[in-house]
């Protein structure tokens, strides 16, 4: 077992110890864990990123629903140590189904939704991330491309790898656990985080990454945290300029800003995963009036989320609001693939070099 693994199984082994002591001086067992709620994220200026603030809500065993829920925490807890042990791993979706071995009915997940949870409870109050307790999420399929060699830690040793001249069109997949890997050399100027596969598959066959030395970041969607984590490494450490090239939707905002500062459901890993310097590069309402794209009306569910955006703490500053009031005036919503009514060379000729020198990135 490794150092990191030993700290972790150790972390655990503590957390269980506590529940121990509680019971042995006749207190009720309990968990205190931060609300996490949009009400309760806190901006942090030194981190610049977005926190869980001071309010907090209690497990306690003084009632039925609550001792169940430390029960499932305590053999959640073995679960994960004897793993970390034998130097196994396995993905949240198994933790759900392997729950319905246990002895006690009572410590069984009722569904996905409540094992997840509640890792990432033991993340917060054990200090010690999902990755490092060997909990693997399904395969996000999140990719890079560009000019950068890598050196991965796997199974069967270490490889060295080059993101553009060593894989195929595809490029190079992102590992579970982004720590495992070195950056050995680049020639990367900065870094586009790209939302939609469609736009990802266009930016490599136009040679965007080779013309303008960019490494290009397959977001798939709402970014995994291999993905967000990776991300922020190649920015700290490297110090690159990330750009995020989204759609023109509420939902994908959210994208970039669980890029930029992090999410609800992670603020206890904002530290770890935000990368706050993250511009955004996507379609903004006034693109959609500027360059008259194909777009389509706004839903009563996107004008929710815009609205809900105006009052997210993650999105008060001057160009946002700016932007969500001048969707909400126009109704429209547009795709980044909607660029490709100027040609399908417009994206990579026009729109990103423009955008781009505009935010001093190019």
């Amino acid at each position: 077992m490794s150092t990191q693994d030993e700290t972790a199984r150790d972390e655990l082994i503590d957390l269980a110890a506590e529940f121990y002591d509680q019971f042995a001086s006749g207190d009720i067992p309990e968990m205190t864990l931060p609300t996490r709620t949009k009400s309760n994220i806190e901006y942090d200026p030194e981190s610049g990123v977005w926190k869980y603030g001071d309010r907090t809500s209690t497990r306690s065993a003084n009632s039925v629903r609550g001792a169940r829920k430390l029960l499932k925490a305590v053999y959640t807890i073995e679960f994960l140590a004897d793993q970390l042990e034998a130097d196994r791993s396995s993905t949240l979706r198994e933790l759900y189904y392997l729950s319905e071995s246990w002895d006690n009915e009572e410590a069984q997940f009722g569904d996905q939704d409540e094992s997840n949870q509640l890792i990432e409870d033991l993340e917060i109050v054990s200090g010690v991330t999902r990755e490092d307790f060997h909990m693997r999420p399904e395969e996000s399929g999140a990719t890079l491309m560009g000019p950068i060699e890598i050196r991965e830690q796997t199974r069967r040793g270490e490889r060295e790898i080059h993101c553009q001249e060593d894989v195929g069109e595809g490029g190079y997949q992102i590992p579970n656990n982004p720590d495992m890997i070195d950056f050995l050399d680049d020639d990367v100027e900065f870094i586009l985080c790209v939302e939609t596969g469609g736009m990802r598959d266009r930016l490599v066959e136009n040679g965007f990454d080779e013309e303008y030395d960019c490494l290009v970041v397959h977001l798939k969607g709402q970014p995994a945290r291999a993905t967000r984590r990776i991300t922020k490494r190649l920015h700290d450490e490297l110090d690159l300029p990330v750009a995020v090239f989204t759609d023109g939707d509420p939902w994908s905002y959210r994208i970039y800003g669980s890029v930029a500062y992090g999410s609800i459901k992670s603020a206890h890993l904002s530290e770890y995963l935000a990368t706050p310097e993250a511009d955004f590069v996507g379609i903004q309402p006034r693109d959609i009036v500027e360059y008259d794209l194909p777009s389509d009306p706004l839903s009563d569910s996107d004008i929710n989320a815009l609205e809900s955006e105006l009052d997210d703490p993650r999105f008060q500053t001057d160009y946002w609001e700016e932007q969500i009031e001048l969707q909400l005036d126009i109704g429209r919503k547009s795709e980044q693939q909607a660029l490709a009514s100027r040609g399908l060379d417009f994206v990579t000729d026009t729109y990103l070099p423009d955008r781009l020198d505009e935010m001093g990135v190019l």
